[in-house]
């Protein structure tokens, strides 16, 4: 029964408890991204997120907005453009992530697919993505839908995020926000807190461990050059 012929036993790990369970953890604010999916002036899903950002801060984290204005095609420039080495910096920077996007013909909005299409797999030797938390949340124009935060959920599972179960559907946003941009208090709004506070959990959770619950066999026993070219595959596309 533990003849394993075929396979590598010297890249076997056996999981150690003193890694997934370190004595020491992190201290610092938990560190999180907020990206949304529209460039309209009053944009239902940047102020979703700028809620969610509220919520995040009271909650003892520290947040930052990538601006999606001015963010070429994906593809359409060279990787050393200044607003994608700012979106890759802060991924980069971050421990979670938040998605909020309209919906948009049963979609996400182009505006949110073209920042997570410059989101590399691999980023020299690093994944920028692994491990790290994500919360999904979408805002609509009539009834609810969930078409948006499944779409992102299958973008978080393939760029090896750990998206949280709890999500958040805002029906018919346009009359859930006051003049202001403030969110009125509504079954909604305490769905973005339920939302917000289990991301924070989750990141406190995992952040010191996440190179542990991702990592696999599969690659221990591939090279490095064969990964990247598998990872990143620009020619195919």
């Amino acid at each position: 029964m533990t003849d394993l012929p075929n396979l590598s036993p010297a890249s076997f790990r056996t999981p150690d408890p003193e890694a997934l369970f370190p004595a020491t953890r992190s201290t610092h604010a938990p560190r999180v991204l907020l990206l949304y999916g529209s460039l309209r002036e009053r944009s239902f899903s940047r102020l979703s997120a700028e809620e969610a950002a509220r919520i995040l801060n009271a909650l003892g984290a520290e947040t930052r907005f990538f601006d999606p204005r001015d963010l070429p095609m994906a593809d359409a420039t060279a990787d050393d453009h200044p607003k994608v080495a700012e979106l890759r910096e802060l991924v980069t920077w971050s421990e979670a992530m938040v998605w909020s996007s309209p919906e948009r013909h049963g979609a996400m909005t182009g505006v949110m697919k073209n920042q997570i299409d410059w989101i590399p797999l691999s980023l020299g030797g690093v994944r920028p993505t692994q491990g790290k938390t994500l919360a999904v949340m979408q805002v609509c124009g009539g009834s609810q839908s969930f078409n948006t935060v499944n779409q992102m959920r299958i973008l978080g599972r393939w760029m090896r995020l750990l998206t949280i179960p709890n999500q958040s559907s805002v029906a018919k946003a346009w009359n859930e926000f006051d003049d202001a941009g403030r969110m009125k208090p509504s079954p909604y709004y305490d769905r973005i807190v339920d939302v917000i506070e289990e991301l924070v959990r989750f990141t406190l959770l995992t952040r010191d461990i996440k190179d542990h619950l991702v990592d696999r066999y599969s690659e221990r026993v591939e090279s490095h050059e064969a990964l990247s070219r598998r990872v990143n595959q620009t020619s195919a596309v």
